[in-house]
């Protein structure tokens, strides 16, 4: 039977003194340190044991901020906080006696207590996670708990067995046999790229801390509602921790429910069912999947909190496309059924017969997260090779990483729809298209701003319009035909810039006070 520690408190200066030394020193058991402040580790009672895979998925446990309140209560369980009081020994008599009362120390008191940043006895607490991950030197995190080596702290969603460093042949074989052709046979990919990219976004959250390297957007999209979408993202989002929350469409809301989902102990995090044909376009979001910690103004605050970017960000919906930035930081997985109603498929044929309910048994993520496990400690137990010639700007190393992965299982086709990401790319869609036929209507005559958007008006001929443009004149984000003053800015800003075989060139007007604009087309 433990002990539980007396901390002997007096006046409020010697209380402060007395609980910021036993805390600093682990006095509180499941207690660390995050970024200079306490949390603890506790149970989440009441939550759900198998949702759905569209619905959260949240971890068994959480670091809870340690606040006065909250502090209070450890004392209570975990310590026995007394003061020495005095009272008279008996009737009559002027001799005192000495005893203890157990005491709850003032609100700020603990307040002070908690205040400081520095607590060296603490170890640091670099996050939760929902299942085993790689460390820096390839072995795994497998033990419940936390682990010092990388700070991290295991509340595994399923209880898992564990798996060997070197796994045996027959046991990678079969692994790599029931992820291919039973859990993820009955996708209707669209082509093999997408279910490579899709294992290899499987597997990131395993691998993070291994590679220590960005990871990009995740866009899961279909042709036809029904076509698994859900399911695919279930499936990260049931073994590590899911959050799924509404697509907002204001840059402010987004950068809002970013950060609240950060305060979140969860894996991944998908905004679900966005409305067909969504552009993701944005550039909170751009930002988001390119920084590895994450700085905003803290919800009903006014202080910054900044967060290791440790997630995996996903969205999923129908026909979806992508515009600015995005295209180049954004891994897409496409679904096409190719029949009207995806649903009514024979499920009776299926490798798993109804997964979307499949996933949802603890068991069952259990034996997906098994093999997947064995796969990639057979990958490190070869000496984890990398595919030395992708690139992908901020991301390399994931790709490199990644790409490495699954050549040594033999599975081709990663990042090789690259070209159908830029294909949905709705900003590159409507600057090509502008730049050609901006090229057709004009050559390579220079043009400023004025003349260019005097040309964008339509040709009168009696009471008939004719738009020599077809449409294509580009518009600003509100959809409407800029005046000169933002075409200029327009295109002063899209200057060198290759949009497929076009380009934008300005120089300097004969008369040096304003720009003038011509389009170059260089077949490739």
């Amino acid at each position: 039977m433990t002990t539980k520690p007396h901390l002997q408190v007096g006046s409020g200066p010697e209380t402060i003194r007395v609980l910021k030394s036993e805390l600093a020193n682990g006095a509180l058991p499941d207690t660390y340190v995050s970024a200079g402040s306490l949390v603890h580790m506790e149970t989440v009672s009441g939550g759900q044991t198998s949702p759905a895979a569209d619905e959260d998925s949240p971890l068994p446990v959480t670091a809870s901020p340690v606040t006065p309140a909250t502090l209070a209560g450890l004392l209570a369980e975990h310590a026995y906080v007394y003061r020495l009081r005095t009272r008279r020994s008996g009737q009559g008599k002027e001799e005192v006696e000495f005893y203890e009362e157990e005491v709850t120390p003032p609100r700020e008191i603990l307040s002070s207590v908690l205040a400081g940043k520095t607590w060296p006895g603490l170890a640091p607490l670099h996050g939760v996670i929902g299942a085993p991950v790689l460390r820096r030197d390839g072995t795994l995190v497998q033990k419940p708990g936390y682990d010092p080596a990388t700070g991290l702290y295991l509340a595994s969603k399923v209880a898992l067995p564990p798996v060997p460093d070197r796994p045996p042949a027959q046991q990678v074989a079969d692994a790599r046999d029931f992820v291919l052709n039973r859990f993820l046979r009955d996708f209707p990919w669209s082509s093999a790229a997408d279910r490579a990219n899709y294992l290899a976004l499987l597997v990131t959250p395993i691998l993070r801390h291994f590679t220590r390297s960005l990871t990009p957007f995740a866009l899961i999209d279909a042709t036809m509602p029904a076509s698994g979408k859900s399911i695919l993202t279930g499936g990260p989002g049931m073994l590590y921790g899911q959050r799924v929350i509404p697509w907002a469409y204001t840059e402010e809301e987004l950068r809002k429910s970013i950060t609240a989902v950060f305060a979140e102990q969860v894996g991944v995090v998908v905004w679900d069912n966005l409305a067909e044909g969504t552009v993701i376009d944005s550039a909170t979001l751009a930002l988001l999947v390119t920084a590895g910690v994450w700085s905003d103004r803290q919800l009903g605050a006014s202080r910054n909190v900044a967060t290791v970017n440790d997630r995996l960000w996903m969205a999923t919906g129908n026909n979806l496309q992508v515009g600015g930035d995005m295209a180049s930081r954004t891994v897409r997985v496409h679904l096409d059924p190719n029949m009207p109603r995806p649903e009514q498929r024979d499920q009776s044929r299926f490798g798993i017969p109804h997964l979307d309910q499949w996933i949802t048994d603890p068991r069952n993520q259990l034996t997906v997260l098994w093999h997947l496990l064995v796969l990639v400690l057979d990958w490190t137990g070869n000496g984890a090779p990398r595919a030395d010639t992708l690139s992908m700007r901020q991301f390399t190393p994931w790709a490199q990483a990644l790409g490495g992965f699954l050549a040594h299982h033999s599975i081709d086709g990663f990042l090789a729809n690259a070209a159908d990401v830029r294909g949905i790319d709705e900003d590159e869609s409507r600057w090509r298209a502008f730049l050609a036929c901006w090229h057709d209507l004009h050559g390579i005559e220079p043009m400023t701003a004025a003349e260019l958007r005097r040309s964008g008006d339509p040709d009168r001929v009696g009471l008939d319009e004719h738009d020599r443009w077809d449409g294509q004149f580009i518009t600003t984000h509100t959809g409407r035909l800029p005046n000169a003053l933002s075409l200029g800015r327009l295109l002063t800003g899209q200057a060198g810039r290759w949009r497929g075989d076009y380009v934008i060139r300005s120089a300097k007007h004969d008369r040096g006070n304003r720009n003038v604009f011509w389009v170059e087309h260089h077949e490739q």
